[in-house]
Formats: C-alpha cells, sequence, structure tokens
C-alpha cells in the first residue's frame, strides 16, 4: 500500500496551534486531509504526532475526523516515522511511505500523483520534488519505500537527520536510487505557500477565502493564477526565508560534532 505519513504537531515555537486554526470553516489539519484524498493513488492517511501533551488536542480532532493517528517522539521524527508505519504493518504492508507535512494547506493531489507515480514505475528508493526547489515551498511531496525508512531509521545519527526524515538519503544519493521532479522553466520556487508564521497564515486565509469557496478542490495553477492578477497577495509573507527550521537543525549538526570532538 502507499500510505501518507502526516506529521504535526501544535508546538510550533513561531506560531502555536497552527494546525488546527479555522480557515472557511475547516482548520488547516481538515484542509489538508482533505485534499491529500484527492490523490489517484493514495491508500491510506495517517497523522503522526507527539507523545506531547500539546498534542492530545491535537488527538482528539483526529479521532473526531475519524483520521488515523499515531503519537510518538516529539523531536526524533524519523523515529515517529518508522514506529507510525510499524504500527500499520502490524495489518497491512506499507510499501511506500508519503512523506507530507501538516502546515503545507496547498498541498496538490496532482503533484502528489505526479511523484508517486514516477516513484513506482521507475521503482526508485527515494523520490520528491525537493532535490532541486522548483516548486512554490509548501508543495513538497517525498515518497521513500518502507525499506529506505528502515534503513534511515537505523544509521541517522545526526540531530538534523534524525528530525528531517529524509535528509540521510539526501546527504547520500549515491546510495540509493533516487529521482527528482522538477518544473521545466519555473520560478515557482520563490512562492511560499507554506505557514509557519503569522504572515503565511494570513496569506492562506486570504487565498482560500478568495478560492474556496468557488472551487474546494482548486489546484496549483489556480492559485498561480490568483496570485498573478493579485500582487497584494505575495506581499503578505514575503521577507521569510525556505527551510528555516532545516537551517537552524544543521546548525545543531555542528554542535553535536564539536562535543564529540572534544
Amino acid at each position: 500500500m502507499n500510505l501518507v505519513v502526516l506529521q504535526a504537531r501544535m508546538s510550533s515555537s513561531r506560531l502555536p496551534g497552527k494546525v488546527l486554526k479555522d480557515i472557511c470553516g475547516e482548520t488547516l489539519l481538515m484542509h489538508q486531509i482533505r485534499r491529500i484524498k484527492q490523490s489517484k493513488y493514495v491508500d491510506d492517511i495517517l497523522v503522526a504526532t507527539s507523545v506531547h501533551e500539546s498534542d492530545d488536542i491535537l488527538e482528539q480532532h483526529c479521532i473526531q475526523n475519524g483520521v488515523n493517528v499515531f503519537r510518538g517522539s516529539l523531536d526524533d521524527v524519523l523515529d515517529r516515522y518508522y514506529n507510525a508505519v510499524l504500527s500499520i504493518q502490524e495489518h497491512r504492508e506499507v510499501v511506500n511511505v508519503i512523506r507530507l507535512t501538516a502546515d503545507c494547506p496547498f498541498i496538490d493531489s496532482q503533484i502528489i500523483d505526479l511523484v508517486l507515480l514516477n516513484h513506482l514505475i521507475y521503482q526508485n528508493d527515494y523520490t520528491s520534488n525537493t532535490l532541486e526547489y522548483t516548486f512554490p515551498d509548501g508543495l513538497d511531496v517525498e515518497v521513500f519505500t518502507a525499506t529506505a525508512l528502515r534503513q534511515m531509521w537505523e544509521h541517522a545519527s545526526l540531530p538534523s537527520e534524525r528530525e528531517h526524515v529524509t535528509l540521510f538519503i539526501k546527504n547520500r544519493p549515491s546510495e540509493f536510487v533516487v529521482q527528482n521532479i522538477a518544473l521545466e522553466k519555473s520560478s515557482l520556487e520563490k512562492e511560499r505557500w507554506t505557514v509557519d508564521e503569522p504572515a503565511d497564515f494570513e496569506f492562506t486565509k486570504s487565498v482560500y477565502e478568495a478560492l474556496y469557496p468557488k472551487n474546494e478542490k482548486f489546484h496549483m495553477n489556480e492559485v498561480v493564477h490568483l496570485l498573478d492578477s493579485n500582487d497584494e497577495f505575495r506581499v503578505i509573507n514575503s521577507s521569510f526565508v525556505r527551510n528555516e527550521g532545516l537551517i537552524k537543525s544543521l546548525a545543531k549538526d555542528s554542535l553535536c560534532r564539536e562535543q564529540k570532538d572534544e
């Protein structure tokens, strides 16, 4: 089976509780889940959150909405993923894992299917649209085999590799069969469609209020058309850096290496 593992937590430092914030009468999390369900090739969805008490309300929200949920380590997200998949493996064989994060309410089922279909056709260990950025920040899709997940879980040791799940493969592309899915002649990598900051939420709210009432299943091209027609939307959250969390994690790696050398 092809299993989406959607990582989510309430304890975001920059925008706490963001995944349960309301837009157009629904939480960001449920908007994203409904968009994922439009996929032709995804078989099931599992929300992977932490055992921290702050995520109790997130678990309750999932249960109330009939969404499968697993709770694991707060900081070792790779361990959370591995054990989340193990919990499903007890009942059904998971062949491929689709990694998504719950701060991306514009996730596009067509892009999920594009990445996943290439993964299946070419029998890759890892397929994504993040090895080279050509899609907007917030449309990231990563697919990897359950076997590759086990390898990452067994061998990853750097703090960044435990927190960012697939960084072990990205650091060792020659050891895996990998493929990047890219857009041709694109400048969309400059777009910011993720929710990390209060301004990101305001951007998301504005775009949803413009598109969602007309078409709940809007796709990437419709967002692009809206932004091209209304430059004021882009200004809302244009001052932030892509992958700020990863940059901080890499700094922790340096500290970890220094401590080992002492």
